[in-house]
């Protein structure tokens, strides 16, 4: 039986979405994977929400995205949106631009039921990867000659606190998948990721970053949440072979699984650890307590769940809400 996604309404949210291929068919080029950062970004922009970075994989891809509260727009904006995502005539838009705009300079009925049926696609993080899943899978199709889905099932989402040491240690994990799959020591040499972007100069890849380090900046900008993230990502250092993983993955998750061991935080985020994707929430303590009622009502349990400290490593005031009792690291 299939869970509601948890998601926040009426106040900003951030999540931390992943999904597979099929079978987990290992499908994506570089090409492929070029194709699907763009839209991303894209897609990101006609729906109003913040990309704070991503990865994309040969078999999936991971995307950190901040949900504002959704403000008035008006029809400019609302166009400009649009345009966006179809700059250019296809089958798979609703209705051409000049007959949007047409509708909407009208006004009365016919521009609200525009209006609305443009709004409910905006300021929705399942909207927002419905939308991305759907136009890359037409794309690969079609570039392809292939047909059916693309997608495996549905994606995961886990709700991460919008700032502080959670969501810093959420982007590091996100941005060390390559450097889990042996492809490159240092994620800025992997190009589809959003700290890659960030050392490239992309400014929404750098306004991304800024905001995941924005209690750190102290007005230092760009440079200094490019920093904060690579001491983050290689411990106390900033260099791959100086302070990246010490042992290997398999001795890790055996000291951490067999041994109940603790191990530098730095080493832990290296492994694939189950909070991050299945974690339900993830947040300090506080912010996780905060979501028991919620969940107890929206899932209908007989108790409450619990507040579940992440073990492994020094994390600092993080938790989560699923407790994960096997095979944690991998």
């Amino acid at each position: 039986m299939r869970s509601n996604r948890l998601k926040v309404s009426g106040a900003a949210a951030t999540y931390h979405c992943m999904t597979r291929t099929v079978n987990g068919e290992r499908l994506f080029d570089d090409r492929a994977k070029e194709v699907l950062r763009k839209v991303l970004w894209q897609v990101a922009d006609f729906c109003g929400v913040e990309v704070l970075t991503y990865c994309i994989m040969s078999n999936h891809f991971h995307v950190l995205v901040r949900v504002p509260v959704l403000d008035e727009l008006s029809d400019a904006e609302l166009m400009r949106r649009y345009k966006v995502l179809y700059p250019k005539p296809t089958k798979y838009q609703e209705a051409s631009n000049k007959v949007l705009e047409r509708d909407l300079a009208a006004g009365g009925a016919e521009a609200e039921a525009v209006r609305q049926r443009l709004l409910v696609r905006m300021g929705d993080v399942s909207e927002f990867m419905k939308t991305v899943k759907q136009r890359f899978c037409v794309w690969f199709n079609k570039s392809h000659r292939r047909y059916g889905t693309l997608w495996a099932d549905r994606f995961k989402s886990v709700l991460v606190e919008g700032e502080g040491n959670p969501l810093q240690t959420m982007a590091a994990y996100i941005d060390l998948n390559p450097v889990r799959a042996g492809i490159v020591e240092d994620p800025k040499d992997y190009r589809f990721c959003g700290y890659a972007e960030a050392v490239t100069g992309t400014k929404l890849a750098l306004r991304g970053l800024r905001h995941v380090w924005a209690d750190h900046l102290s007005g230092g900008g760009s440079e200094a949440a490019l920093q904060s993230h690579r001491a983050l990502i290689f411990g106390k250092g900033s260099g791959a072979r100086e302070h990246g993983c010490v042992i290997d993955r398999k001795t890790a998750a055996k000291v951490l699984e067999e041994q109940d061991g603790v191990l530098p935080r730095a080493t832990v985020l290296r492994c694939r650890v189950r909070y991050f994707t299945d974690g339900v929430i993830l947040g300090s303590s506080e912010y996780v307590r905060g979501f028991i009622g919620a969940v107890q009502r929206d899932r209908k349990r007989k108790r409450p769940p619990k507040v579940n400290p992440l073990r492994g490593a020094a994390w600092g005031d993080v938790a989560v809400l699923q407790g994960i009792r096997r095979q944690v690291f991998s």
